[in-house]
C-alpha cells in the first residue's frame, strides 16, 4: 500500500449462512465475496459495476462495517471506525432513508446534532452551506420529503452523508431509482462535489455507462470476485 492509497481492501471475502427448516435445520454456507483485492486512491472517484446479486453491496456493508468478513480493510492504514464516521453511504432509494414526519432542516442538522457538533446556530448555518452545496435553497429546510422530487431527496441524502465531512462517501447504485435526467444531474452533482471539496467517492452501479462516465478507474465484479 503506498501513501496515496485512501481505502485498502485485501483478500476480502464474505459467506451468507441460512438454516434450511429454521433454527434446527442444516447450515447452508454460500460465498458472495471470494478474495476480493481493491485499492482506492486518495482524490479519486472509483467505480465499481456488475450485475445485481453480484456482490457489489456485500461488499459496502464490509467497507462500512455492517457485517463480518474474512481479511482487511483499511482506511489511510486503519480500520474503519464506525463512530468517527469517516466512511458515509448513499442508498439506493432516498425516500427510505429520509423521516417523512421532519422537516429537511431537522433531517440534514441531525447527523450534527447526534455527535454533539457545534452550537445550534453554527449548525444552522452549516445546513444551509450544505443545501447549497447540493444545488438546493436554504428554503427547502421547512419543506418535508413528500413536497421534493426523486432527484431533490438524493440530494438531501447526499448533503446528509456529507455534513459531517466524511473522507469516503460510497454511492451504492444512487441513481437507479430516478429518471434519466435526474440521475444525469446527481451524477454531474458527484463530480462537482468531488471537484469542489475534493471529495473521495466509491460509486457502484450495475449502470456501467454511468461507471464509465463518472469514474476515474473501474473494476467489474462478476459471482463475487473482481474481474479486472
Amino acid at each position: 500500500m503506498n501513501s496515496n492509497t485512501l481505502l485498502s481492501i485485501r483478500n476480502v471475502s464474505n459467506v451468507y449462512i441460512s438454516r434450511s427448516f429454521g433454527m434446527l435445520g442444516k447450515i447452508k454456507r454460500k460465498p458472495v465475496l471470494k478474495n476480493i483485492n481493491l485499492e482506492i486512491q486518495k482524490g479519486q472517484i472509483f467505480g465499481l459495476t456488475g450485475k445485481s446479486g453480484c456482490g457489489k453491496t456485500t461488499l459496502a456493508r464490509c467497507i462500512l462495517g455492517l457485517i463480518d468478513y474474512d481479511g482487511e480493510i483499511t482506511l489511510d492504514g486503519q480500520k474503519n471506525n464506525l463512530k468517527q464516521k469517516q466512511i458515509q453511504m448513499v442508498f439506493q432509494d432516498p425516500g427510505s432513508s429520509l423521516n417523512p414526519v421532519k422537516n429537511i432542516g431537522w433531517l440534514m442538522e441531525e447527523p450534527l446534532v447526534i455527535h454533539k457538533l457545534m452550537p445550534a446556530k453554527e449548525r444552522s448555518q452549516k445546513v444551509d452551506e450544505m443545501l447549497l452545496r447540493i444545488g438546493l435553497d436554504p428554503a427547502y429546510k421547512t419543506r418535508r420529503v413528500h413536497e421534493l422530487s426523486g432527484g431533490q431527496k438524493q440530494r438531501i441524502c447526499i448533503g446528509r452523508s456529507l455534513i459531517l465531512q466524511p473522507r469516503l462517501l460510497i454511492a451504492d447504485e444512487a441513481i437507479s431509482s430516478l429518471d434519466v435526467s435526474a440521475g444525469a444531474q446527481i451524477l454531474n452533482l458527484f463530480y462537482e462535489l468531488h471537484k469542489t471539496m475534493g471529495l473521495n467517492i466509491f460509486f457502484i452501479s450495475h449502470n456501467k455507462d454511468a461507471v464509465e462516465y463518472l469514474c476515474d478507474r473501474v473494476a467489474v465484479m462478476k459471482n463475487g470476485t473482481i474481474e479486472n
